[in-house]
């Protein structure tokens, strides 16, 4: 009997981050092996990952404070193919990500897709904060700590505009949490004060006291504005953040329970902490608080009260060597609507049931909200795919209850009209999507099972075939550890 020997192949994937102050890029090699036998659908694995080529850190190109220069990030990303020696056209994979203050910018999505369009099969996004600091938190090595040690851990990504937080426990995503806290919310030109963001002039209202753009720096009045940052961080994590705290607070209270073990720093000012990157290969200049923000951190007594563990990136923990494919097929127990496929670049929010249908029920309209949060920060009506996992056994009845509690919660979405997508992994989505078609005719439902993805994949629904079934293109985004 002919022994079966596992097919192998090599690709090139390219990490793109745009950050609120810094580029990067990232070039990587991937091993891939099909880990399914020879008679079953391909189960593609990464078994091994190199890095070929670390752009330098660019200082953002803006053409003003509310819109990117897409033409000068263009010109900088195909000179750095030039610098790898790798031609666009050799990469098969990747991820542009837009993150921090950039994301917000009105041109933010027209640049990602613009850049996406250079090379291969790109995952792209504009990460809101709670998606950004989900990212960092794979990139920087907490997620995968928290896995390996079972404890609670806390990475706080700073940038140059906010401090993302992502806590998790063995592998679980606690919570989130977004400061107004970053090395350029006060910029220095020469001996003068050039820049105060608004966050940081609330904050000095509230305390009766004032800088002034063009003022001589002074070094004793920013060191307090750090120190009040350290100090914030430290009562964001403890979740008892103060009312005089809250000018600094983008969004939601910090939503998790468990009590934090250890913390984790990436981002630009965790580079200020632990200097991993040669210094050669940083163009970007910085004339802000970064380096004082960084010294206050370690000197607060607070923080210094959790394990400090270092991460395994700092300012590239959200560069993305991403974009992994796998392409599985949906089909015989399906319910889509062909005029609205194909669908690409959808996030996928997990919903676990645990195999009980109640608590499953009383968790989606939450999930719906939060992945309006992570994913539509903005509120533009940016769709994403619902992923119902460990459902218990469902009667007539209790479709009909799903169906229903499904149609209520994405009442709250920006964009309630759009094609309600739901993944499922067992064999309800035929059934399920017929439900949802009774109760609301006119709602475009996409309803495919028997797909096994992670909460924060995105996944491409192709076209339907002859065959009835549809190829499912599951992408994962990949760091590199």
């Amino acid at each position: 009997m002919k022994r079966y020997d596992p097919e192998r192949e090599e690709i090139l994937s390219a990490g793109i981050d745009i950050g609120t102050s810094t580029t990067k890029m990232v070039i990587s090699k991937f091993s891939l092996m099909n880990m399914a036998g020879g008679t079953h659908m391909p189960r593609i694995e990464i078994i091994d990952k190199e890095i070929l080529y670390r752009s330098p850190i660019f200082r953002t190109p803006l053409q003003s404070s509310t819109s990117i220069d897409i033409e000068a990030v263009e010109r900088l990303v195909i000179e750095e193919y030039k610098n790898a020696g790798i031609s666009p056209s050799d990469i098969k994979t990747g991820a542009v990500i837009i993150t921090g203050e950039t994301a917000t910018k009105k041109n933010a999505q027209e640049m990602v897709h613009h850049l996406s369009d250079h090379a291969g099969d790109f995952l792209v996004a504009t990460a809101g904060p709670d998606l950004e600091g989900i990212i960092a938190a794979k990139g920087s090595g907490a997620y995968e700590y928290s896995k390996k040690t079972g404890k609670v851990v806390a990475n706080i990504d700073i940038g140059g505009g906010t401090a993302n937080v992502a806590v998790y426990q063995s592998g679980r995503l606690c919570g989130t949490c977004t400061l107004h806290i970053g090395g350029r919310l006060i910029e220095f030109k020469g001996d003068t004060i050039q820049r105060i963001s608004p966050p940081i002039v609330n904050v000095l209202q509230s305390w009766g006291e004032s800088l002034l753009e063009g003022e001589v720096n002074s070094s004793s009045e920013i060191k307090k504005i750090t120190n009040f940052m350290a100090e914030v961080i430290a009562r964001m994590l403890n979740r008892n953040l103060l009312d005089t705290d809250l000018p600094l607070l983008l969004g939601h209270q910090p939503n998790w329970t468990e009590r934090i073990d250890a913390i984790m720093f990436s981002g630009g000012i965790s580079e200020c902490i632990y200097q991993y990157e040669n210094p050669e290969d940083s163009e970007a200049q910085y004339d802000d608080i970064g380096k004082m923000l960084a010294a206050s951190l370690k000197e607060n007594e607070e923080l210094n009260g959790w394990e400090w563990v270092n991460p395994k990136e700092t300012v590239r923990a959200t560069v993305l060597g991403a974009g992994t494919q796998t392409t599985e097929i949906s089909g015989a127990t399906i319910h889509v609507e062909s005029r609205d496929l194909p669908l690409r670049n959808l996030p996928v929010y997990q919903v676990p049931f645990v195999h009980d249908l109640e608590k499953g029920l009383s968790l989606i309209h939450e999930a719906v909200e939060k992945a309006v949060q992570v994913y539509d920060s903005q509120r533009e009506g940016i769709n994403f795919a619902l992923y119902l996992t460990q459902i218990p056994y469902l009667g007539f009845q209790d479709v009909q209850r799903m169906a229903k509690a499904l149609l209520d919660a994405i009442k709250t979405k920006p964009n309630p009209g759009q094609a309600l997508v739901i993944v499922l992994e067992s064999d309800h989505a035929k059934v399920l999507g017929q439900t949802l078609k009774v109760l609301n005719p006119t709602q475009t439902i996409l309803c495919i099972d028997q797909i096994n993805v992670e909460h924060g994949d995105y996944i491409d629904i192709g076209n339907l075939l002859q065959t009835s079934v549809v190829p499912v293109v599951i992408k994962t985004l990949t760091f590199h550890h």
